[in-house]
Protein backbone atom coordinates (compact mmCIF):
# COMPACT_ATOMS: atom_id res chain seq x y z
CA UNK A 1 0.00 0.00 0.00
CA UNK A 2 1.62 3.87 -0.34
CA UNK A 3 2.39 6.44 1.96
CA UNK A 4 0.61 9.95 1.74
CA UNK A 5 1.59 12.68 3.41
CA UNK A 6 -1.46 15.34 5.11
CA UNK A 7 -0.05 18.71 4.99
CA UNK A 8 -1.43 22.16 6.49
CA UNK A 9 -0.68 24.45 9.34
CA UNK A 10 -2.97 22.66 11.65
CA UNK A 11 -2.71 25.77 13.89
CA UNK A 12 -4.47 24.16 15.98
CA UNK A 13 -6.08 21.21 14.30
CA UNK A 14 -9.54 20.61 14.46
CA UNK A 15 -12.00 17.95 14.45
CA UNK A 16 -12.53 18.23 10.91
CA UNK A 17 -8.63 17.42 10.40
CA UNK A 18 -8.75 14.29 12.35
CA UNK A 19 -11.96 13.37 10.55
CA UNK A 20 -9.34 13.39 7.52
CA UNK A 21 -6.61 11.55 9.47
CA UNK A 22 -8.95 9.08 10.45
CA UNK A 23 -10.52 8.42 6.61
CA UNK A 24 -6.71 8.60 5.02
CA UNK A 25 -5.64 6.44 7.62
CA UNK A 26 -7.71 3.90 6.28
CA UNK A 27 -6.49 4.13 2.51
CA UNK A 28 -2.66 4.78 3.11
CA UNK A 29 -0.28 2.32 4.90
CA UNK A 30 1.62 4.92 6.38
CA UNK A 31 0.47 8.31 6.98
CA UNK A 32 2.60 11.71 7.59
CA UNK A 33 0.85 14.66 9.08
CA UNK A 34 2.95 17.47 7.86
CA UNK A 35 2.82 20.66 9.61
CA UNK A 36 4.48 23.27 7.78
CA UNK A 37 6.41 25.54 9.72
CA UNK A 38 5.82 28.88 7.69
CA UNK A 39 8.20 32.06 9.38
CA UNK A 40 5.48 34.18 6.60
CA UNK A 41 2.26 33.16 8.49
CA UNK A 42 1.21 34.66 11.66
CA UNK A 43 0.42 31.35 13.26
CA UNK A 44 -0.82 31.43 16.83
CA UNK A 45 1.63 28.32 17.95
CA UNK A 46 5.03 27.54 16.83
CA UNK A 47 5.63 24.65 14.56
CA UNK A 48 7.01 22.82 17.64
CA UNK A 49 4.02 23.31 19.48
CA UNK A 50 1.71 22.24 16.59
CA UNK A 51 3.18 19.49 16.40
CA UNK A 52 2.82 18.32 19.99
CA UNK A 53 -0.44 19.75 19.85
CA UNK A 54 -1.41 17.33 17.23
CA UNK A 55 0.00 14.40 18.39
CA UNK A 56 -1.97 15.43 21.60
CA UNK A 57 -4.74 15.22 19.56
CA UNK A 58 -4.26 12.20 17.69
CA UNK A 59 -3.34 10.09 20.30
CA UNK A 60 -6.55 11.11 22.56
CA UNK A 61 -8.48 10.68 18.88
CA UNK A 62 -6.95 7.03 18.93
CA UNK A 63 -5.47 7.06 15.47
CA UNK A 64 -2.07 4.66 16.25
CA UNK A 65 0.63 4.40 13.70
CA UNK A 66 0.78 7.92 12.50
CA UNK A 67 4.04 10.11 12.00
CA UNK A 68 3.29 14.02 13.06
CA UNK A 69 6.42 16.04 11.00
CA UNK A 70 7.07 19.60 10.82
CA UNK A 71 8.73 21.12 7.35
CA UNK A 72 9.56 24.64 5.60
CA UNK A 73 10.34 25.08 2.33
CA UNK A 74 7.92 23.40 -0.67
CA UNK A 75 5.79 20.32 0.31
CA UNK A 76 6.58 18.14 -2.91
CA UNK A 77 10.46 18.12 -0.99
CA UNK A 78 8.71 16.83 2.41
CA UNK A 79 7.22 14.46 0.47
CA UNK A 80 10.00 13.29 -1.13
CA UNK A 81 11.45 13.13 2.35
CA UNK A 82 9.20 10.77 3.72
CA UNK A 83 8.75 8.69 0.24
CA UNK A 84 5.50 9.69 -0.26
CA UNK A 85 3.14 8.49 -3.15
CA UNK A 86 0.25 11.18 -2.49
CA UNK A 87 -0.81 14.35 -1.32
CA UNK A 88 -4.11 14.43 0.89
CA UNK A 89 -6.02 17.01 1.00
CA UNK A 90 -9.69 18.49 2.69
CA UNK A 91 -12.46 20.17 0.53
CA UNK A 92 -14.76 21.96 2.47
CA UNK A 93 -16.34 24.31 -0.11
CA UNK A 94 -15.92 25.84 -3.74
CA UNK A 95 -13.27 27.95 -2.28
CA UNK A 96 -11.25 25.55 -1.24
CA UNK A 97 -11.63 23.84 -4.44
CA UNK A 98 -10.01 26.36 -6.52
CA UNK A 99 -7.14 26.87 -4.58
CA UNK A 100 -6.29 22.74 -3.96
CA UNK A 101 -6.90 22.66 -7.51
CA UNK A 102 -4.28 25.53 -8.25
CA UNK A 103 -2.05 23.79 -5.47
CA UNK A 104 -2.40 20.10 -7.25
CA UNK A 105 -1.43 20.85 -10.23
CA UNK A 106 1.40 23.42 -9.48
CA UNK A 107 2.66 19.88 -7.38
CA UNK A 108 2.24 17.90 -10.54
CA UNK A 109 4.58 20.62 -12.65
CA UNK A 110 7.20 20.27 -9.56
CA UNK A 111 6.97 16.32 -9.02
CA UNK A 112 4.43 14.49 -11.48
CA UNK A 113 5.28 11.66 -9.29
CA UNK A 114 3.21 12.69 -6.57
CA UNK A 115 -0.59 12.05 -6.76
CA UNK A 116 -3.14 14.50 -4.88
CA UNK A 117 -6.01 12.83 -3.20
CA UNK A 118 -8.96 15.02 -2.33
CA UNK A 119 -11.36 14.17 0.98
CA UNK A 120 -14.69 15.87 0.91
CA UNK A 121 -14.81 17.21 4.29
CA UNK A 122 -18.14 15.62 6.76
CA UNK A 123 -21.10 17.57 6.46
CA UNK A 124 -20.92 18.73 9.90
CA UNK A 125 -17.13 19.84 9.65
CA UNK A 126 -17.77 22.04 6.56
CA UNK A 127 -17.80 25.37 8.07
CA UNK A 128 -14.71 24.47 10.62
CA UNK A 129 -11.77 26.03 10.20
CA UNK A 130 -8.92 26.58 12.84
CA UNK A 131 -9.16 30.34 12.30
CA UNK A 132 -12.83 30.11 13.33
CA UNK A 133 -11.96 28.07 16.63
CA UNK A 134 -9.27 30.41 17.28
CA UNK A 135 -11.73 33.22 17.23
CA UNK A 136 -14.39 31.68 18.87
CA UNK A 137 -12.19 31.03 21.82
CA UNK A 138 -10.71 33.90 21.83
CA UNK A 139 -14.01 35.67 22.77
CA UNK A 140 -15.06 33.32 25.50
CA UNK A 141 -16.86 30.85 23.23
CA UNK A 142 -17.41 26.92 23.52
CA UNK A 143 -15.01 24.97 21.18
CA UNK A 144 -15.57 21.89 22.61
CA UNK A 145 -17.04 20.58 19.95
CA UNK A 146 -14.42 21.79 17.09
CA UNK A 147 -11.64 20.33 19.00
CA UNK A 148 -10.23 17.72 21.40
CA UNK A 149 -9.91 18.39 24.98
CA UNK A 150 -6.24 18.47 24.81
CA UNK A 151 -6.56 21.11 21.64
CA UNK A 152 -8.91 23.53 23.49
CA UNK A 153 -6.61 23.62 26.74
CA UNK A 154 -3.74 24.76 24.50
CA UNK A 155 -5.80 27.04 23.05
CA UNK A 156 -6.91 28.50 26.19
CA UNK A 157 -3.65 28.54 27.98
CA UNK A 158 -1.80 30.16 24.67
CA UNK A 159 -4.81 33.02 24.65
CA UNK A 160 -4.52 33.40 28.51
CA UNK A 161 -0.58 33.94 27.82
CA UNK A 162 -1.17 36.48 24.84
CA UNK A 163 -3.54 38.91 27.24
Amino acid sequence: MATAIYPGSFDPITNGHIDIVRRAHKLFSKLYVAIVANPNKNSLFTAEERVEITQAALAEAGIPGLEVVSYHGLLIDCAKIHSADAIVRGLRANSDFEYEFQMALTNRDLASEFESVFFMTAKKYSFLSSSIVKEVCMYGGDVSTFVPPSVEAALKEKLQEKK
